[in-house]
């Protein structure tokens, strides 16, 4: 799935009906400092966030190999800037900062029996955790069968791990590695459309490779185009760069 082109894999995600749109605005997660700011309730033994900025979860090796991952899933080439450029990277590590990386709105108590492909996120991890776990059994993975982290690696050896990874040829002890690369691959999508204000499709990098205009207040001045091709910069939700406040 890797090797395959950007436009194709863009071309993949648009056929399968993915949504193009974020996460809700996360609610920002405190940053760990001297053991306090544990962003889970008092009793649980999660890990804490040791974010690099507050607001952020990823450290910095963490943050790098997303940064790694992702930008093999949507890589930038002569078609277009790609996970990097529209700093998906930054949109996962908020995510994972907040509400959703803490699955704070899910049941995640157990019992954990095997589930179904139709039911969803099942790990018993929140995704925070799986981040975290799966990052470390990764870079742990890679540093004994290749002799580097993730990121350290070339493309082409991070393209065969992940591609290893999906078809289940690669495995983690504690924490499934299939599960982790659904999560991200699914994140990164995101990342690439969501509207700017979540942190990713920076300068709105996505949306105008596929032709999506974005945010805009209603489109009654097209509605009659008769199939005709309506090209439009695309509007986030704060609007475009170039837009200032009217004197």
């Amino acid at each position: 799935m890797v090797r395959i082109s950007r436009r194709a894999f863009i071309r993949q995600i648009l056929m399968a009906g993915t949504v193009v749109a974020g996460f809700p605005a996360a609610a920002l997660g405190r940053q760990y400092r001297g053991g306090e700011g544990m962003p889970w309730e008092a009793g649980q033994t999660h890990t804490p966030y040791y974010g690099t900025e507050p607001g952020t979860f990823f450290t910095s090796a963490e943050r790098a190999c997303v940064d790694a991952i992702t930008a093999r899933l949507i890589p930038s080439d002569e078609d277009g800037p790609g996970a990097r450029e529209a700093g998906v990277v930054e949109f996962i590590d908020r995510q994972m900062a907040g509400f959703f990386g803490r699955g704070q709105r899910w049941y995640m108590s157990g019992p954990w029996p095997e589930g179904l492909p139709t039911q969803g996120y099942q790990s018993q991890f929140t995704p925070a955790q799986l981040y975290r776990e799966a990052i470390a059994a990764l870079d742990a993975w890679c540093e004994t069968n290749r002799g580097g982290s993730f990121a350290a690696l070339e493309e082409d050896a991070q393209d065969e791990i992940l591609t290893g990874i999906e078809s289940g040829d690669v495995t983690f002890d504690g924490v499934s590695a299939e599960t982790f690369f659904s999560l991200v691959k699914e994140n990164a999508i995101e990342g690439f459309f969501c509207d700017p204000i979540y942190g990713g499709n920076r300068d709105m990098v996505g949306w105008s490779y596929v032709g999506f205009p974005g945010a805009r207040y209603d489109y009654r001045d097209f509605v009659h185009h008769d199939g005709a091709r309506i090209d439009l910069p695309p509007v986030a939700l704060m609007g475009r760069p170039e837009w200032s406040a009217a004197q």
